[in-house]
């Protein structure tokens, strides 16, 4: 745990704006006071969620994308907390963990091009590294019995949250990827394209189902893989959204049977919700209500384990709306959630 950076009240007081006769989300989390003991402090706390953060953006880089995705949660944090407090968002079962620090990454990052093989393959390396980093944290989180919400970073991160999840209940678990790729791709050293495919081989990851694919981004050799492979599935975005074959609620139902017979990660990368700033922005993809609905959709399922949103860049001026979008996906999924918590 030794790049894991505590928030605490004093970090969070500065990032609140009171108003007379409001109350903030910030002002009701929970934070933990010291890394040692992690897992006996988590366990003896009575949280259900804990945030914490992943701003890197070195596995976008190694899979030749574009960076920044290290730049999601300080913005959404700074949101998140100043969201109201109230019968519909109770933050009393949350805990603001903090964030992984990887500024050493970063700056090695800073030093790497991408038109250099040698460099992409120095990145992979570095991915590998912050893979053990977020299979730790995730591994005690979930172990101590709650549920882990990760914020930023590249979707490389799916790896560490499902193998992180797997150890902690000593078997494979499966996921639902809202993305408009699948992130299946070689095992061809560790990057934001291939986590699923990586926690697959180790079989850490047993059923997958990707959401939403686009037609245009997705290889006949992806598509075959998947129709082949009963553990695989997926649906496309054209098939939903343009051409009508298929129904948004229905596709919900058909990818639950697919997922929901075990413990299951969600996973939004912010790619599949049209003008989202990310690492792929697309002009035309499902809209953000779209994602809410997907998401409020699985966290009504008492299986579901995790949640990992990724790829948005929250660069300059965009970095507010960003922040707004990644706080809406996080507090439907507390909100749905705990519902199906608090009947059990």
């Amino acid at each position: 745990m030794d790049k894991l950076v505590l928030y605490n009240k004093s970090i969070v007081n500065n990032l609140l704006n009171i108003r007379s006769g409001e109350t903030k989300f910030g002002e009701h989390v929970q934070f933990l006071t010291s890394v040692s003991n992690i897992y006996d402090t988590l366990k003896s706390l009575d949280v259900t969620y804990v945030i914490f953060g992943l701003p890197e953006s070195v596995g976008v880089f190694a899979n030749y994308g574009k960076s920044g995705a290290s730049t999601t949660w300080e913005a959404t944090i700074k949101i998140l907390l100043n969201t109201q407090n109230n019968s519909f968002n109770d933050a009393k079962k949350v805990l603001v963990l903090g964030h992984l620090d990887f500024s050493i990454e970063q700056e090695q990052l800073s030093k790497l091009k991408q038109d250099h093989s040698k460099h992409i393959n120095k990145a992979r390396k570095l991915v590998a590294e912050i893979d053990k980093h977020v299979v730790d944290l995730v591994s005690t989180i979930v172990s101590a019995g709650k549920i882990p919400i990760a914020i930023g970073g590249g979707h490389n991160n799916a790896y560490g949250m499902i193998k992180g999840t797997s150890l902690a209940f000593k078997h494979p678990i499966n996921s639902i990827n809202f993305d408009a790729h699948t992130d299946f791709r070689a095992l061809e050293g560790r990057h934001s394209g291939n986590g699923f495919s990586y926690a697959y081989a180790e079989k850490f990851l047993k059923r997958y189902f990707a959401f939403g694919l686009h037609e245009n981004y997705t290889s006949t050799n992806l598509f075959k893989q998947f129709k082949n492979n009963k553990h695989l599935d997926y649906n496309t975005y054209e098939a939903i959204a343009i051409r009508k074959q298929q129904k948004f609620k229905k596709e919900l139902q058909r990818a639950e049977k697919h997922i929901n017979n075990t413990k299951f990660g969600i996973e939004i990368d912010c790619d599949a919700i049209i003008n989202t700033p990310s690492s792929a922005q697309t002009p035309s993809g499902f809209s953000a209500e779209k994602a809410r609905q997907f998401l409020h959709y699985y966290a009504l399922l008492e299986q579901a384990s995790y949640l990992h949103i990724c790829e948005a860049i929250a660069k300059k001026k965009k970095a507010n709306q960003v922040g707004k979008l990644v706080s809406y996906l996080i507090t439907d999924f507390i909100r749905t959630n705990s519902k199906t918590h608090d009947k059990n």
